[in-house]
């Protein structure tokens, strides 16, 4: 699968986040933030700044989800994604 021009397949990190005081975080309060992140599966044929195997963080608001060979993945552009570790 190639994504075409400055798209990016995904595949979403569910991560555990603590809170200063030690709090650890629910599911359904870390679906509340505005950010997400994940594992680029592959970079678009216009991509040139991120790599396949980054992790990332992008805006989630501006995402999707498409299931390709029975298994979801999140489809973005380049512009939506904030961090790169």
């Amino acid at each position: 699968m190639k994504p075409i021009g400055k798209y990016i397949i995904v595949k979403n990190i569910d991560e555990e986040i603590k809170t200063k005081s030690g709090l650890i975080l629910s599911g359904d309060d870390t679906n509340q933030l505005r950010y997400k992140k994940g594992l680029v599966v592959e970079p678009g044929t216009d991509v040139s700044v991120i790599e396949k195997d980054s992790e990332i963080y992008y805006d989630k608001g501006h995402s999707f989800t498409m299931l390709i060979n029975d298994e979801q993945y999140t489809i973005i552009r380049e512009s939506d994604v904030v961090v790169v570790l």
